[in-house]
């Protein structure tokens, strides 16, 4: 089961500050951009999908969370160095023994122990379609801040160097059909820009705390919590992919919405319901068109009721189930199997995380500690699907 030393180790990633040698209009955060970056994965994802070829989802997600935390562990590196120790493979080698030396006592669960251990030491060439929609990913959600950094510094000489370099860097995966899009400004380069945008909006915006996390930020770390939570129930590759990504966009209609705090969309039934409406009203007229119309289903089972456990029987939504009725009957990839419940239980763990960290800084508020005794006491004795979730909160004092 995933220990607070782990996800304190993935909630560091709102501590670390990108594009730090530039002058920046706002803070460029490490969780963010591996945020984006997970979206545009599953978008070029998506696109190789559609044209028949096979896609390896659990590996995509596996090595995305482990390439966060290996980013996590050498923060300090910047990336033209970075580069330069990936060309020695014996530097690289014992740099990657440091990082697991560091993270392995994170980990209890000894399968995935020996997965981030083949994960670091596997060929770093790898051509594997997973890790290359990884690497356009990752290499345009940097190309998208440099967007940003650009015009903050327009007399900087490295400008076009740097522009240059992460150019020949995306189009050397010109071949992936998501890319070609994405470069071209077609359609699904609106749907990433809107996405990316969730960074501006900071979580509880007038509370002040520390680290200010973002919303997009806040949607990567509930699909890590969501996945390690997961990995603990028997698991059908549907239902890795679909509590990954239903994490990842649980707060998707946030683009047009806005954050809403939960004491205000809790004030009430009726304006809950309101919202929702509101929710799914503005998503059909505002996100849905920028996504291609073979994925809009798709993305109404992440974001419509993201919270609720649900199947799907004979193309028909079953929700209403519980966690241990999924895996007794509909463990199986064609029932699309989504646990909306462990999907609440990392958002609910994300936000405690973010007031435990704020009060422990020395930044407190009557919010944060409402938040923080409120979500302890709702876990204290709580399982979920098997999973005794209350131990997490056992481990913060």
């Amino acid at each position: 089961m995933i220990n607070s030393s782990l996800v304190n180790e993935l909630f560091r990633a709102f501590h670390i500050q990108r594009w730090n040698d530039r002058i920046r209009p706002m803070e460029l955060i490490e969780m963010d951009k591996h945020a984006h970056k997970m979206i545009i994965a599953y978008c070029l994802g998506k696109y190789e999908e559609g044209a028949g070829r096979e896609i390896d989802w659990n590996e995509m997600i596996r090595s995305g969370i482990f390439e966060l935390l290996r980013r996590i562990v050498i923060s300090d590196i910047k990336s033209p160095i970075y580069r330069e120790i990936k060309k020695n493979k014996e530097v690289f080698a014992k740099l990657n023994e440091y990082i697991f030396t560091h993270l392995e006592t994170k980990i209890d669960d000894q399968t995935i122990k020996q997965e981030l251990k083949d994960f670091l030491f596997a060929d770093y060439e790898n051509n594997k379609l997973s890790q290359r929609i990884l690497d356009a990913s990752h290499i345009y959600a940097s190309y998208w801040e440099f967007q940003i950094v650009k015009i903050t510094n327009p007399t900087s000489y490295q400008n076009n160097e740097i522009e240059m370099e992460l150019l020949n860097d995306i189009h050397a995966f010109s071949d992936l059909i998501g890319v070609q899009k994405i470069m071209s400004h077609q359609t699904i380069y609106n749907f990433i820009d809107m996405c990316s945008q969730l960074r501006f909006q900071i979580r509880w915006a007038q509370t002040p705390r520390v680290p200010k996390t973002s919303v997009l930020g806040h949607s990567l770390l509930v699909a890590c919590i969501s996945y390690f939570l997961t990995r603990d129930l028997p698991n059908c590759n549907k239902r890795i992919y679909n509590n990954f990504f239903g994490g990842l966009f649980h707060d998707l209609p946030e683009a047009v919405t806005r954050d809403i705090i939960s004491p205000v969309k809790e004030s009430s039934a009726e304006f809950d319901i309101l919202i929702k409406t509101l929710e799914r009203e503005l998503a059909e007229k505002e996100i849905f068109p920028h996504i291609e119309e073979a994925w809009i289903e798709e993305m109404k089972y992440f974001t419509q009721d993201e919270f609720a456990n649900k199947v799907s029987v004979k193309k028909k939504i079953k929700k209403g189930i519980s966690i241990e009725e999924i895996t007794e009957n509909y463990n199986s990839n064609e029932f699309m199997p989504y646990d909306g419940e462990l999907i609440k239980a990392g958002d609910h763990l994300a936000a405690f995380l973010e007031s435990w960290h704020s009060i422990r800084s020395g930044i407190s508020s009557t919010e944060l500690n409402s938040s923080e005794q409120k979500i302890r006491s709702q876990y204290k004795d709580k399982t979920i699907g098997g999973i005794p979730v209350k131990n997490l909160y056992a481990s913060f004092e």
